[in-house]
């Protein structure tokens, strides 16, 4: 379905931020990347939705397909015809408007039955239901990310792109939104890109993963197999080998040490 074959992305003509990054994501799959910040995990998701060129980056080597098709040429509006849809980080929604009118907005790239697609995110998101008629912006960081998962899931996509959706959010709300990300993958068909840092909630709903640090690739598997890796537990779960948790400080010592690219 996509495919990331060693691309680069440099913004401004200068600044390098992706090396040689490749990564599928097959037909009805939740593929989980997972890094630490600045590693480049929102620059790949932007280099597939086209909206480098909002930042003035650009894929400089390599292709991005989807179906067989080039990608990396096309703008954001090209992108999502061909059915993908990106939720951004930090629940990008129209505060202006009601939470019906948003999920309304993601039904402007295609043509279906309103009142039907509606009730399909009411269906996964009840709360939303009642909150139809709230101004978006007064409601809470969980329910604004209901919305803009919905607003997305309104144009049927292929392949959802998540963007760190559990940012900000109390333990109970994040596993009630992979929750839901599960259901949407299993019942729509929905293959899902999902950029997270709480690897332990992202590998426990995915199919495959990859680790990214400083522009690329590091660590690649499936997802149990990777829950199951040392470095993993270590570094993004902070566990040693005999199961207890080590001090945040230890954790970043580790991460400087970089043994995935030793």
């Amino acid at each position: 379905m996509l495919k990331l074959n060693n691309i680069e992305v440099v913004y401004s003509d200068v600044i390098l931020v992706l090396r040689g990054v490749s990564l599928e994501v097959g037909d009805g799959q939740i593929v989980a990347l997972l890094g630490a910040n600045g590693a480049g995990k929102t620059t790949a998701l932007k280099a597939i939705s086209g909206l480098l060129r909002t930042e003035l980056g650009q894929v400089t080597r390599g292709s991005i397909e989807f179906d067989g098709a080039r990608l990396d040429r096309l703008g954001p509006e090209a992108v999502v015809r061909r059915g993908i849809v990106q939720v951004l980080e930090g629940r990008r929604l129209f505060a202006h408007l009601t939470v019906e009118e948003n999920l309304v907005v993601g039904a402007l790239a295609r043509n279906g039955n309103l009142r039907a697609d509606l009730d399909m995110v009411y269906q996964y998101f009840p709360r939303l239901r009642d909150l139809r008629g709230r101004v978006s912006g007064y409601l809470s960081g969980g329910e604004q990310q209901m919305v803009v998962i919905g607003r997305a899931l309104m144009a049927h996509p292929k392949l959802m792109l998540l963007d760190e959706p559990s940012l900000g959010l109390a333990p109970l709300l994040v596993a009630e939104i992979f929750h839901v990300i599960r259901q949407i993958n299993q019942r729509e068909k929905t293959a899902i890109l999902l950029v997270e840092q709480i690897a332990q909630a992202a590998l426990a709903i995915a199919d495959h993963g990859y680790v990214m640090e400083t522009g690329r690739i590091v660590l690649e598997g499936p997802a149990q197999k990777l829950r199951d890796n040392e470095d993993i537990k270590e570094f993004y779960l902070g566990l040693t080998q005999l199961g207890e948790r080590k001090s945040y400080r230890e954790v970043k010592h580790y991460k400087r040490r970089k043994r995935w690219l030793g």
